[in-house]
């Protein structure tokens, strides 16, 4: 699995960016979920999960910075 481009992440919008960054929360917490379960099959999931997750919290905290600075 190749790893997500921040680039991607740059172009959404910010209510784009919020909606990822909670639909990965959620995706994180079944992952938790299935592994205490011991039904996690691919537990790669979990590195990208949080890969892009740190993607889009960066990009928005650049964007917030970029308003107060302004």
């Amino acid at each position: 699995m190749a790893r997500p481009d921040i680039a991607e992440a740059r172009k959404l919008t910010d209510g784009e960016i919020n909606d990822q960054i909670d639909g990965i929360r959620r995706e994180l917490f079944t992952l938790r979920f299935e592994q205490a379960t011991r039904r996690l099959e691919k537990p790669h999931r979990f590195k990208a999960a949080r890969i892009r997750l740190a993607q889009l919290m960066t990009v928005k905290t650049e964007r917030s910075r970029a308003t107060v600075a302004s």
